[in-house]
């Protein structure tokens, strides 16, 4: 069973007939978002369906801009946290993933890479936080950590970080866009921002056993994969 119709739901598709888990892929897609109305149905669409399927495996993605200094006040950041703390409380079963930077086929234009591919092919100006990282995973890399972690069982009503070993500096991503697209970026330089670190040493295994590579071509090879196409 799959709640959602968004980036994460639509990847975990396969899940729509399995008896044994809700992919809660639903929720607030804007980290910057301020309404809390929608958080509010956020809420009480996951109440319900934990209420509703006490017998089934709740699968939640929350994310690892809890662990960024500065967060602590974000409306998102606090939402998720106090989602988290309602799974562990009134789930009999559950997995809470906190994912990075997911990067994919969408048209949300609020995820990092988006971001920027849309200010650049408008021609619209930005600011850059210089001092800030972030961390990006394909999508299909952490469908499949997460489906091998769910699958066998492993570290089950368990807080699970999904992230990729390295962070980018921003100015690094926007240089291998500019590289890929052929186009320069516009924008204003800022003196902000920070660097934070995501442990993963719990699924470390898992990626080893998985062979999946995040190597020094990884992000070059995300943006590739997925930007020249829209």
């Amino acid at each position: 069973m799959v709640i959602g119709n968004g980036m994460v739901a639509t990847r975990f598709e396969p899940y729509q007939t399995n008896p044994e888990f809700v992919i809660f892929g639903s929720g607030v897609s804007n980290s910057k978002n301020t309404d809390a109305a929608e958080y509010g149905r956020e809420t009480e669409l996951l109440k319900k369906i934990i209420n509703t399927h006490q017998e089934k495996i709740i699968v939640y993605f929350s994310t690892c801009s809890i662990y960024e200094p500065g967060q602590k006040d974000n409306p998102y950041c606090i939402h998720k946290i106090k989602i988290e703390e309602y799974i562990q409380k009134n789930a009999n079963r559950y997995y809470i993933f906190r994912v990075s930077n997911l990067v994919g086929r969408s048209a949300n234009q609020h995820t990092i890479p988006n971001f920027f591919y849309y200010h650049m092919k408008n021609k619209a100006q930005f600011d850059l936080w210089v001092n800030s990282t972030r961390n990006l995973i394909d999508t299909d890399d952490m469908f499949t950590i997460v489906d091998h972690i769910i699958h066998e069982k492993l570290y089950i009503n368990q807080i699970i970080n999904v992230a990729n070993p390295e962070s980018y500096e921003v100015k690094e991503i926007i240089i291998v866009l500019e590289t890929i697209l052929n186009q320069k970026a516009d924008y204003l330089p800022i003196m902000k921002g920070t660097r934070y670190l995501i442990d993963i040493t719990l699924i470390m295994p898992v990626i080893g056993k998985l062979n999946i590579n995040f190597g020094k071509d990884y992000l070059t090879g995300l943006i590739k994969k997925y930007y020249p196409h829209q």
